[in-house]
């Protein structure tokens, strides 16, 4: 909490005045972000012919706050007391890629799968661009990412 007070530049009476606890911050996090995917995938989706929509929500979101948007694809999960909320959110994330990628074949398993693998990726493609990916090529991985990703989608879909 210290840290956080610091960087807001208030003193942590102020933070928690805000926020109860640090669980109650880290959820807080992680709402906020996954609220603001939310946000930034219906202005997309409100702009038709548009490429790149999951690549380009997801770096949007990770560009503006990096260390939140890590936290919630890469530390949460594997956090005792937000593993599940962090479950909850991947899994309302994974039925929009599915839904939004029309994985529907009528085999539940392998549309669960396939939605899965996919969402997984693209979170990790994305991951890894903000770790090593220069902010003024942010186009340019949106478009790759956004090729691999239908390449994927393809390759997934394949003969059983």
């Amino acid at each position: 909490m210290d840290d956080v007070a610091a960087a807001c530049d208030v003193t942590k009476l102020i933070v928690y005045r805000h926020f109860g606890s640090k669980e109650e911050l880290y959820r807080e996090i992680l709402q906020q972000v996954f609220d603001h995917l939310g946000d930034e995938l219906r202005t997309e989706l409100a702009q038709p012919g548009q490429s790149g929509l999951g690549p380009r929500t997801l770096l949007t979101v990770a560009r503006e706050d990096p260390a939140a948007f890590t936290l919630l694809w890469r530390h949460a999960a594997h956090e005792r007391q937000f593993a599940a909320y962090a479950g909850g959110i991947r899994e309302t994330s994974v039925s929009v890629v599915r839904r939004l990628s029309s994985l529907d074949s009528g085999d539940r398993t392998l549309d669960a799968w396939r939605a899965e693998a996919l969402f997984g990726w693209l979170v990790e493609a994305t991951l890894t661009w903000l770790e090593h990916g220069d902010a003024a090529r942010d186009e340019e991985f949106v478009a790759r990412t956004s090729k691999a990703f239908r390449a994927l989608r393809t390759a997934l879909a394949g003969p059983g």
